[in-house]
């Protein structure tokens, strides 16, 4: 399977596509804006502001010929640990208007308090400060941005006694509550978030949207409300899966289960590991179906997570053999095909998403 990269894969923004206002969301403080005022054709002033009042600027220098983007904080000034939220804003900002740029220099801040959870290595010239280096993919792979931190619950590695009796797994974290996931998507100008199904508020969508025939072909969950309320209850019982509700703009648009996949059905089909994860996933809202949105949740399922567990190291699918245009959304975002086998109701690709290959080749 042919990986695309980062150059022929990216919806880029072009240069005038500096000019404009991007949503972050911190987790250590409220949400914010950061808009991005051109200079020249390589060069933009970045403002972020809450609630209307500034509370931080930068000097972004595009990359040229090089892969390095510059980055001048302007104030806060990096000085103390509690600025890291902001600073990390700055930096996704940054990233977002430079697509091509693998790392981010932050002139003068080597070192600094705000950068130290941000920078794995800094360079310095004589009677310089030294500048802090932010690599792109390790940066994407920090709990500091995009996760709602009372969602996070890792366990230690306990073993359960609940699950298969010949793959027992590590006791699993409570199923998550409300919102889970939140990022900016430049490229298509919306907020993808997720948030968890609650069966009280979402059964009528659910089952509008199971009821629908191309969604019924593939899930087999054409059923009435009393039936898909069961199944979600029963979901709720299972400590190895849970469903989300995707929306771009709050605007419900697809649903997802999240499962681990040592305890799932895929388990015996492979050498599984304690903290592999899966996904099955549906775009209920028709006004929303396309390729660039639908790549965009490929994307978004995997980068939550490998998030949401930092001992993650594969992400495993099982979609049909057959189903071409699922591979190729696969190959997309990373998913390498390494067999096909057959379960009981279907001839089934496996496929695996690495952690390290995800964040070297697919852009965020």
């Amino acid at each position: 399977m042919t990986l695309r990269t980062r150059a022929d894969s990216f919806v880029g923004i072009p240069l005038d596509g500096w000019r404009g206002t991007s949503r972050h969301w911190p987790v250590a403080g409220e949400a914010l804006a950061v808009e991005s005022l051109p200079r020249d054709a390589h060069t933009a002033r970045l403002r972020a502001t809450r609630g209307g009042a500034t509370i931080a600027e930068a000097e972004l220098r595009g990359p040229g010929d090089a892969d390095t983007a510059t980055l001048d904080i302007l104030h806060p000034d990096g000085r103390h640990p509690g600025e890291t939220a902001i600073v990390a804003a700055l930096v996704e900002a940054a990233f977002q208007r430079c697509p091509d740029a693998q790392r981010l220099r932050v002139t003068g801040l080597g070192g600094a308090p705000a950068l130290l959870a941000l920078a794995g290595a800094s360079h310095s010239e004589p009677g310089a400060a030294p500048d802090a280096l932010i690599e792109r993919a390790p940066f994407h792979q920090l709990p500091l941005l995009w996760l709602d931190p009372g969602t996070r619950a890792a366990y230690p590695p306990i073993r359960s006694h609940v699950g298969p009796q010949d793959r027992l797994p590590p006791l699993r974290p409570p199923q998550p509550n409300g919102t889970l996931y939140r990022r900016w998507l430049p490229h298509l100008g919306t907020t993808l978030s997720f948030r968890s199904i609650d069966r009280r508020r979402d059964l009528a969508l659910f089952h509008e949207w199971m009821n629908q025939p191309r969604v019924a072909y593939y899930w087999e969950l054409a059923q009435g409300t009393a039936e898909l309320d069961r199944y979600l209850a029963d979901q709720e019982a299972d400590p190895h899966l849970f469903g989300v509700i995707g929306s771009f703009d709050d605007v419900p648009v697809g649903y997802f289960e999240f499962y681990w996949a040592k305890e799932d059905r895929l388990g015996p089909y492979y050498d599984a590991e304690d903290f592999d994860r899966g996904w099955h996933g549906l775009i209920g809202n028709a006004a929303h179906l396309g390729r660039p949105k639908t790549l965009a949740w490929f994307k978004a399922v995997t980068h939550y997570l490998f998030l949401d567990e930092p001992r993650t190291r594969r992400i495993m699918g099982e979609p049909r053999a057959s189903h071409r245009k699922m591979l190729s959304y696969c190959a997309d975002a990373a998913y390498e095909t390494l067999k096909e086998f057959d379960f009981p109701h279907k001839r089934a690709a496996l496929v695996c998403c690495e952690r390290e290959r995800f964040f070297r080749t697919v852009p965020l």
